[in-house]
């Protein structure tokens, strides 16, 4: 099979991997209001991400290690899992620096950041010296096929941010949205009044 050029290399969007959507207001999609999203994967066939900012506010990481026979060998903080999307909302994923990374089912997003949807991950977390420095769990993802993001991009529906380490792994759930507008120099109020004009 022949290399094909990069799609940067053709002027097509660049892939969005490791960068966070910030849903712009007036989205269609009830269930993206007001989100972050990390895009932990994207090429030309699909994209995948994790919403930040969605806590579910029943649901700890210890609570959830418990109910799967993960025996901790530290105390955990009650950190609360997160509702990373509606697509498989049964099935968890963790985000994690990458000083943590399990050779078979480790996906790096970054050269700081891995996504691992094995128990191999929540066995690390639950360890003395397995653990990651920063990891969040979510169930359930965000989808996109073939173009659709892009397609999503360039009718203003998310504007994208280079996320720093309080976006992605910061308990400040209430103000993400704004944070990560922030790191792009936009208020909310100045979206809203944006939205408001024909």
């Amino acid at each position: 099979m022949e290399d094909r050029p990069s799609p940067e290399s053709v002027g097509a969007p660049a892939f969005l991997t490791g960068r966070a959507l910030i849903a712009m207001p007036g989205i269609d999609d009830p269930r993206f209001e007001r989100s972050v999203i990390l895009i932990c994967a994207h090429n030309a066939d699909h994209a995948m991400g994790l919403v930040l900012n969605r806590p579910l506010d029943d649901l700890t990481v210890p609570s959830v290690l418990e109910k799967l026979g993960v025996k901790s060998q530290i105390a955990l903080p009650p950190d609360l899992v997160l509702l990373g999307g509606p697509v498989e909302r049964e099935r968890g994923f963790v985000v994690h620096t990458s000083d943590y990374l399990c050779p078979d089912t480790s996906t790096i997003i970054t050269k700081s950041l891995a996504l691992t949807a094995t128990k191999d991950v929540l066995e690390a977390m639950a360890s003395h010296n397995r653990r990651p420095r920063r990891s969040l769990l979510a169930l359930g993802y965000a989808g996109w096929g073939a173009g659709q993001l892009e397609r999503e991009i360039r009718d203003n529906v998310w504007l994208t941010c280079d996320p720093d380490e309080l976006l992605l792994f910061g308990h400040d759930y209430d103000h993400k949205w704004a944070m990560a507008l922030g790191s792009l120099g936009v208020s909310p109020t100045q979206l809203a009044v944006q939205a408001g004009r024909a």
